[in-house]
């Protein structure tokens, strides 16, 4: 390699990292929270979602929807729907925290579906809450290690109160030892007093329960229809705000699910500081969406009171929307509406879209294996058989990367969800394929796959830049109402996009290599990689911790196969002593934001310091753990990955016949592959869904690989002699 290009590859390197150093350290530091001493009220119910709000049932909770601030609301706590007691006493840690049923501390296991819900004390007075001790058990038990009553006890510790109206509010209310200092059960009358004795006030309106979704063992069971219940929370609401202080901001919150079924619930803030606009936290960044953990941490800045470092929310910020009109609010409603319907709709496609391409693909393939085998047809239509083949692989592999750009159009509005949503991706699928196919690059061996993963990469770069709009309920997207993240690249996101990097790297790698530039292919592969690691990896965009730890050795290991350097014990210790250092580099980075403003990355580096990082490894181990074993079908992927790498390792093994000649013909695609499976294997045991980050990346890297060695034989078939009868005969 000449200076002027070993120049030129290092002045590309330093702009990429300076690119990620300036997104991180120019991020602008948010205003500081202003200095607030007004009081709150905020009014907590349950299963309320804004497809019940309307200007004709419920007059009050629209007038706050045209006036105030709003956003949907994740209410996911311990397990997959919550409670009205998980919603308060998340409320009261600031951290997701459930109840405990029937006496079993953690009833129904961290993640699965949570057994009945419980009543919450129907007779309190000032004093100790029942089922207190069950609580705190519960908590301790939870990975999520929440510590109930931190709210009083970091109003109390700044001279604060908090009075507790209702059942519910009594939970949130309570001090670490349970114990109720100010309380009051619900009464209109007494309501005007009851808001002037602190600076904050919970009151509990009771919570709204879907018959049609209610656990028959539930003790929460409603003697009324769905709209009645809505109508008296509206009721009881206009009768809060009719006795309010002047100059009292008010927040109604649904604080949890209508039943067994998990869904996107409401806020809506009215008052002085808050006009008609919407809601947003820096820990969904995601306007209009906002976490039940971001609650506490907003009341204390209310209060001008330092919230803890160990709260995984952050206060939420009002942002104008303009005028306060019906028409402006009936748009707002719109917005909230897609929010909830979207990620509803998407939950339960999910599964049956991915486990059905995967199925449909493969009876493809084996079909047209067996053709071929059996040799079916004469010459001609065996080598259409190639083709067809060939070009079906190819579109499949334009698939994943359609399921996010289907999200450009509102399928979820449609009365027959998953038919809108695969007609949404077979749109963007074929024009992609189309890009790929007719293009004059179709008949070089890489030319599609190059515009498949530029295509795929460059789709999910500029969504992770712009914010994670198209992941954003997608079917191998983030989901709103799991509430795991909410931007930046998740696992399923990490997985194409770091398989269709490193199929790139293998593509550019490999034609330069061919024509004796291996320097020049080590420094395309090293930019591309490093490109990609910086995205994935900048706290401003991809924030990822897992990714570019599983990434960047998959870089590493191409470029040294290509530059022929050795794999000794030492080049191996080197290169993870160098990763290790880059994700600690850009975990400081990350943590030298202000704290509103960190991602994952700057996160753990605090909690790293403060001595906790060793049970954030053990929590998510535990978690990739339980969700590996939950699915039968996790433990099919070891297997295939055990296989996987015993078929690269022995190419001369049986079951590696068809990649044989693809492996001469092309000098990278084994090595491209093994890079692959070290990005998969790491991803695997690192994340906390890792089990996804193979099966995902096999949707794309499998088509291509087929698409690739179906090349190389229709190339050998078309430059085949011609031959007689006789001789075709006797071959």
């Amino acid at each position: 390699m000449t200076r002027r290009r070993l120049l030129t590859t290092a002045a590309a390197v330093v702009a990429l990292a300076g690119l990620v150093i300036g997104s991180v350290v120019s991020t602008k530091t948010p205003p500081k929270g202003r200095e607030i001493s007004e009081a709150i009220v905020l009014i907590g119910t349950g299963g309320l979602s804004w497809s019940d709000v309307s200007p004709r049932t419920t007059p009050t909770l629209w007038s706050i929807l045209r006036d105030g601030a709003t956003a949907t609301l994740t209410v996911r706590s311990v397990h997959a729907n919550t409670c009205p007691v998980d919603g308060w006493l998340t409320l009261s840690a600031g951290e997701q925290a459930a109840d405990a049923v029937d006496g079993v501390v953690g009833g129904g296991g961290p993640d699965g579906i949570k057994p009945p819900c419980r009543a919450l004390p129907a007779e309190m007075t000032p004093g100790k809450v029942p089922h207190w001790s069950e609580y705190r058990a519960a908590a301790g038990w939870s990975r999520f290690d929440a510590s109930i009553g931190l709210l009083w006890e970091q109003v109390a510790s700044h001279g604060g109160c908090i009075q507790a109206v209702g059942p519910g509010a009594a939970l949130g209310a309570a001090r670490a030892s349970g114990m109720v200092v100010r309380y009051e059960q619900y009464d209109e009358s007494t309501l005007s007093a009851a808001l002037t004795s602190c600076l904050v006030t919970l009151i509990d309106v009771g919570p709204v329960r879907d018959p049609a979704d209610v656990d028959p063992k539930d003790e929460l069971r409603p003697a009324t229809t769905r709209a009645q219940q809505v109508a008296a929370i509206d009721a009881r609401v206009a009768a809060i705000l009719k006795v309010t202080p002047a100059g009292t901001d008010v927040g109604v919150v649904s604080l949890a699910d209508a039943g067994a079924s998990e869904r996107l619930r409401m806020i809506a803030i009215t008052g002085p500081h808050f006009g008609a606009g919407t809601l947003e936290s820096t820990s969904t960044r995601q306007p209009g969406l906002v976490q039940l953990t971001d609650l506490t941490p907003s009341l204390l800045q209310h209060l001008n009171i330092p919230r803890p470092t160990s709260l995984g929310g952050t206060p939420i910020k009002f942002v104008p929307a303009g005028e306060s009109s019906d028409q402006s609010a009936s748009k707002r409603l719109q917005s909230l509406l897609d929010h909830d319907q979207a990620s509803h709709e998407v939950k339960s496609l999910v599964e049956p879209f991915f486990y059905g391409w995967v199925l449909l693909q493969l009876a493809l393939y084996l079909t047209a294996a067996w053709l071929w085998r059996r040799g079916w047809g004469s010459g001609a239509q065996r080598h259409q058989l190639l083709v067809n083949t060939r070009r079906l692989a190819t579109i499949a592999a334009t698939v994943p990367v359609s399921t996010f750009l289907a999200n450009l159009l509102p399928w979820w509005r449609f009365s027959l969800p998953m038919v809108s949503v695969m007609a949404s991706v077979g749109l963007f699928a074929t024009m992609i394929s189309a890009l790929a196919l007719l293009g004059p690059w179709h008949k070089r061996t890489f030319g599609p796959l190059i515009v498949v993963c530029v295509t795929t990469m460059t789709v999910l770069a500029v969504d992770v830049m712009t914010g994670s709009q198209l992941q954003l309920s997608s079917l191998l997207g983030l989901q709103p109402v799991i509430g795991g993240r909410f931007y930046g690249m998740g696992n399923v996101t990490f997985a194409l996009f770091a398989t269709a990097t490193l199929m790139l790297c293998m593509a550019v790698g490999d034609h330069l290599v061919t024509l004796g530039q291996r320097r020049d292919a080590a420094a395309a592969v090293a930019c591309i990689g490093i490109a990609a690691v910086i995205i994935d990896a900048s706290s401003s965009w991809g924030a990822d911790l897992g990714g570019p730890t599983a990434l960047l050795p998959a870089v590493v290991y191409l470029v040294l196969v290509i530059l022929q350097i050795k794999l000794t014990w030492r080049v191996v210790l080197a290169a993870m002593g160098g990763v290790g250092a880059f994700v600690l580099f850009l975990g400081v980075l990350d943590w030298m934001r202000p704290a509103e403003s960190r991602s994952h990355l700057g996160r753990f580096v605090q909690t790293a310091i403060d001595g906790g990082a060793w049970d954030i490894i053990v929590r998510k181990l535990a978690q990739n753990a339980t969700l590996f074993f939950s699915n039968p079908l996790s433990l099919l992927i070891p297997v295939v990955l055990i296989l996987f790498a015993y078929t690269l390792a022995r190419p001369t093994w049986w079951a590696a016949a068809p990649l044989r000649r693809p492996f001469e013909d092309i000098s990278l695609l084994r090595p491209g592959l093994i890079a692959i499976m070290i990005m998969w294997i790491i991803g695997f045991a690192l994340n906390d869904t890792g089990a996804a980050i193979p099966a995902v990346g096999a949707m794309l890297a499998c088509p291509l690989v087929i698409a690739i060695t179906i090349r190389t034989f229709d190339d050998q078939w078309e430059a085949r002699p011609v031959l007689t009868s006789a001789s075709r005969h006797r071959r």
